[in-house]
């Protein structure tokens, strides 16, 4: 594996980490958005889980949106948009496959990888959402002024795979993705989704790989959502 850390924007500090599979061919590509409320950058949601798609034999990308201080919505979309731009522009010397790259987020992650997901001109193939904020409910405990991704559902957003757990507090489903896979439905568009009785938010792939960076927190029933997805993923 190979490490490479691209700067987008210093001032914004808008950055792209890349997990290359040194592969010598072209590899499906994941582009992954952390969660953390714009506070920090959760690893339990970067790193590990770049490294982790990396043993399925994909490209791994983490985008570093602006937190923090600098924390901004629209600045968090726009490093999205740099980083797929420059992913796709370069996929031969990175050794992903276009047609077969997609995002993933996580918590506040999520709501981004939505709003790209959904906008006009996205490149992603699919998208991925773990227990995700979906609506502008947590805008004042975050600090951000964020969009409803609810409504930005349309017959052209690409297949989505959405996980959550039923104790949720901080985003419960019946808030966020109960909506969010109502439109999907009344639209057409692929989607699987699954509401884990067990687990919570945060627990990222909630194994104890994940768990010794997230305070001991795994759930073996929550944790199936991984091999799901990949199923989930062949089958598009």
């Amino acid at each position: 594996m190979n490490f490479k850390q691209v700067v987008f924007d210093k001032e914004k500090d808008i950055k792209l980490d890349i997990y290359d599979a040194d592969s010598d061919v072209a590899l499906p590509g994941i582009v992954i958005l952390p969660g953390g409320s714009y506070k920090t950058f959760q690893e339990r949601d970067a790193a590990r889980v770049a490294l982790t798609f990396l043993t399925k034999s994909y490209q791994a990308f983490v985008v570093e949106y602006p937190v923090n201080e600098k924390k901004n919505y629209q600045d968090a979309k726009q490093s999205i948009d740099l980083a797929f731009d420059y992913i796709t522009k370069n996929a031969k010397d990175l050794n992903v496959d276009p047609e077969k790259l997609g995002i993933i987020g996580f918590s506040a992650g999520g709501q981004l990888a939505a709003a790209y997901s959904n906008q006009s001109g996205t490149k992603t193939k699919f998208a991925i959402l773990g227990y995700p904020v979906l609506t502008q409910a947590l805008d004042e405990k975050i600090g951000i002024q964020s969009e409803d991704v609810t409504k930005q559902v349309t017959k052209n957003t690409p297949p989505t795979f959405i996980f959550g757990a039923r104790g949720d507090e901080l985003a419960p489903y019946i808030d966020h993705i109960y909506p969010y896979t109502e439109a999907l439905y009344k639209n057409g568009v692929n989607f699987e989704v699954h509401l884990f009785a067990t687990g919570g938010h945060g627990f990222s792939l909630a194994n104890k790989f994940v768990g010794v960076v997230n305070r001991d927190r795994t759930d073996n029933h929550f944790a199936k959502w991984f091999p799901l997805c990949l199923e989930w993923l062949q089958s598009l």
